[in-house]
């Protein structure tokens, strides 16, 4: 029997709503900096698909149980994400953070400097692709942890090049990973699924990689995160 079978469950995407608000209120609200970051994310009319609180406060544990000292967003926004995670680290540390979207950078700038994290976040302007290209180039030291956010058709490019740009014991976690469950509906299209399906073959054949995955429910509806570790 496939595992989950039997039994269907059906979650209730509202009442799962509700209940990250509920951990929302609770557990996160009292970080006042990321509240206001969070405010002026959806004040900035720039879509809303940044992480959720929660989400972001996993990935902030993320860097901080591993003790990162330099972590690679591919996909900035607002920069709600990067500042999560920038407040895991030591003054030494630093993010590399890529958007193509020139005023997603000016935004994300901004919001940065509110935050007083200017002097660990470095925002690079431009395709993803070129400017992780330029840093292999470059021979930048390598990351600790990788945060893939971006575009869901260049995962698996995202994926290639950072694996250029890590070491073993390398953490990188790619959000959107399940899309209400379209990864496995073969009559879905688009370079989305495309690019997520590819994303998951060869993270399953790959010798360099340990891997799973997770589901996720709640303000972001049904979606899920991949996590990967570099051997």
């Amino acid at each position: 029997m496939a595992i989950g079978s039997g039994e269907k469950a059906l979650v209730d995407l509202y009442r799962a709503g509700e209940v990250d608000d509920y951990i929302y209120e609770h557990l996160i609200a009292q970080d006042e900096l990321m509240a206001e970051i969070l405010s002026r994310s959806t004040q900035q009319e720039i879509p809303l698909i940044n992480v959720s609180p929660a989400q972001g406060k996993f990935l902030k544990f993320l860097v901080q149980l591993m003790s990162a000292k330099r972590v690679l967003e591919i996909g900035t926004l607002a920069a709600y994400s990067t500042i999560w995670m920038a407040s895991a680290l030591d003054e030494d540390g630093k993010i590399i953070t890529l958007d193509f979207d020139e005023r997603h950078v000016a935004i994300a700038r901004d919001n940065i400097e509110f935050a007083g994290m200017s002097n660990k976040i470095d925002v690079i302007h431009g395709l993803a692709t070129t400017s992780l290209e330029q840093l292999i180039q470059e021979g930048v030291e390598p990351f600790d942890f990788v945060f893939i956010d971006a575009d869901k058709g260049n995962n698996p490019t995202y994926l290639e090049l950072s694996l250029q740009l890590s070491r073993p014991g390398t953490v990188i976690v790619a959000d959107n990973v399940v899309r209400r469950g379209k990864i496995i509906d073969e009559s879905a299209k688009g370079s989305n699924i495309d690019g997520l399906k590819k994303f998951f073959e060869i993270v399953s054949n790959h010798p360099q990689l340990e891997a799973t995955a997770l589901q996720t429910v709640g303000a972001k509806s049904w979606d899920g995160f991949a996590m990967l570790i570099v051997k």
